[in-house]
């Protein structure tokens, strides 16, 4: 293959990777992705996709198709908490207690009115062949190189120039890229940038390790409660808990083809346990006998939480797990990878097609760094929660198998003991929507940043930090959503008013001179901003709901301006003496560059 010259080099085909390539495709960027391995994923690893990234996934094409092969929308009501899986008597398989997840399958109000899109539930070794498609769409088939491995790189103020092998022919080539994109899980870009990890959590000697077997089986006769998306049992004969979770791909919840066990060892315990005797106790564990199983693949990873002290050096950025590895309660690691993705591409797009300086994509760490940051932090506070559990349960974890069963009989009798303790467990369980009803955490996280404008308003007090999301338009927090009426009487979304890369002002039915102001600033500086008006019974698009009315926080005559990625940039209550010089310095203030340059 001969030299080739790309504005982007992207190192690592996962979801960071081919999300980002399908923007930058989609925004008209010259791009380059190299995988070493010559396919996708493997491993089922992450599945939850929530709001946020099912809103990304939208705007490359592909969440028609991830809804389609998703588990059905009645099957991720729930997590649920069971004693035992199979065994002897009637108790082995019992719902213990249960919460409701990520928006209850549509039940929950507050998911229902914060996005047009729902959660999906995807394990990522589907995901990716469907990202990987986008890509290939709208990057071009030969800038998407799966069995391409990067081997060095370098890089000067201008650029950076990478050496590539093609695995399967042997040949070596070099990329000049203006940019190297490192989403390649830490393994290369990284190390050569000399990053160093923080860890947030506990020592690895402290840490639980886990032992995830991907496998076929048919576990319908036992695995009850159709409607629970996660199910973790409590396994009073060996007094340990596994999880156990459906994944497809033809059939799911409990008529499941395929399923990974997750077995949560001590440190020095799982040293000894080779894969055989992994399997021997997954079926000790699950109490299933000689049932005939496939093993897929067995992976071992630590219960962990790092963070990357830099996301940039110099012309170099890390995304992903190269940037940020976190356990997965609350389900934040595959998320947090495809937004940091969302968050860099207009940046890198509007830099090199010239609307911006470089200090944009400085704000690409201070940005990502401080959300991703949080939700690694979230993500252990999570796992630390989950005792509290437990202990209201009341169970042991140690094998006593009559006495833990006893102690489960006793929380289901119909005694007044065992109607305090179930009461005590529902308290537990319901504080646990620190994990699994986060809203706050994975849709209504803000930015703040030289990419922000502040406008003097104070931050509203939340109502709960993890748990509440309350939609505004204060410069730095995510669009709010809402239903209008265009010129055909059809309900479209707000946000599908933002083009691809595309900046978009609203107004209020009031804020012509607005509108007016920022059609002439894009059309005098070449720059891709849009605007619209927005009233209930005026404007270019109505607002029958008045839910634009309840959030906007503007007058009829006020204006917010929205970024590409749908994080608000600033906004002005009312109407300006001089809209064009106002509205103008904002956009050249958060494009990092001045008007003439």
């Amino acid at each position: 293959m001969s030299d080739l010259d790309v504005d982007v080099l992207i190192v690592g085909g996962g979801a960071a990777g081919l999300t980002v390539s399908a923007l930058l495709g989609s925004y008209g960027v010259d791009t380059l992705l190299v995988n070493a391995w010559p396919h996708t994923s493997i491993l089922p690893k992450a599945h939850i996709l929530n709001q946020h990234t099912m809103e990304i996934l939208a705007a490359i094409g592909a969440a028609d198709e991830v809804y389609e092969r998703a588990t059905p929308p009645e099957m991720t009501r729930y997590t649920g908490i069971f004693a035992g899986f199979a065994g002897p008597h009637e108790d082995y398989g019992r719902l213990i207690t249960k919460t409701e997840s990520w928006g209850a399958a549509g039940d929950d109000v507050d998911y229902v009115a914060a996005s047009e899109h729902r959660l999906a539930n995807l394990p990522q070794i589907r995901l990716e062949p469907i990202i990987r498609a986008r890509a290939e769409a709208l990057a071009g088939k030969d800038r998407v190189r799966f069995g391409h491995e990067m081997l060095s790189f370098t890089q000067d103020d201008e650029g950076v120039e990478a050496v590539i092998l093609d695995r399967e022919t042997g040949n070596e080539y070099r990329v000049r890229a203006r940019y190297l994109l490192g989403c390649d899980g830490g393994r290369t870009v990284r190390p050569q940038l000399g990053i160093e990890l923080d860890n947030l959590g506990p020592e690895k000697s402290q840490a639980a390790r886990i032992v995830s077997i991907y496998m076929t089986a048919d576990l319908s006769k036992w695995a009850t409660e159709p409607e629970a998306l996660l199910r973790s049992y409590y396994l009073p004969d060996l007094g340990r808990t596994i999880g156990l979770l459906a994944m497809g791909p033809d059939h799911w919840g409990p008529e499941s083809e395929e399923w990974v066990v997750h077995q949560f060892f001590p440190a020095e315990e799982e040293a000894t346990t080779d894969d055989e005797a992994a399997v021997v106790k997954m079926r000790e564990a699950l109490g299933i006998g000689d049932v005939e199983v496939t093993v897929h693949a067995i992976t071992r990873w630590w219960f962990e939480g790092v963070l990357a002290r830099e996301f940039r050096k110099g012309r170099a950025f890390l995304l992903g797990d190269a940037a940020h590895r976190h356990p997965p309660t609350g389900g934040l690691g595959l998320n947090s990878a495809v937004q940091d993705a969302y968050n860099i591409a207009w940046k890198l797009a509007a830099v090199l097609q010239g609307h911006a300086g470089d200090e944009l994509l400085d704000t690409y760490e201070a940005e990502r760094r401080a959300v991703t940051g949080r939700n690694v932090r979230r993500a252990l506070e999570n796992a630390a929660n989950a005792p509290k559990l437990r202990a209201a349960m009341g169970v042991e974890y140690v094998p006593d198998p009559e006495g833990n069963w006893k102690t489960l009989r006793d929380y289901w009798a119909d005694t007044p003991e065992g109607k305090r303790r179930r009461r005590e467990v529902l308290a537990a369980v319901t504080e646990q929507s620190m994990e699994f009803r986060a809203h706050n955490t994975e849709y209504g996280y803000t930015y703040e940043s030289t990419a922000v404008l502040p406008d003097g308003e104070p931050a509203p007090e939340p109502i709960d930090e993890i748990r509440v999301y309350r939609p505004s338009t204060r410069p730095g927090h995510p669009l709010p959503h809402a239903w209008l009426l265009d010129d055909d009487g059809d309900l479209v979304p707000i946000a599908s008013l933002l083009g691809p890369g595309r900046f978009l002002l609203i107004a209020g039915e009031k804020g012509q001179a607005w509108q007016e102001a920022a059609r002439k600033i894009a059309a005098e500086h070449g720059l891709p901003l849009d605007a619209v008006t927005i009233g209930h019974g005026e404007g270019d698009y109505l607002d029958p709901r008045c839910t634009w009315l309840r959030h906007r926080d503007i007058d009829a005559d006020g204006a917010i301006l929205v970024r590409p990625d749908r994080f608000v940039a600033w906004r002005s209550r009312g109407a300006s003496a001089d809209a064009v010089s106002e509205l103008s310095g904002a956009v050249f203030s958060v494009l990092g560059r001045a008007p003439h340059a």
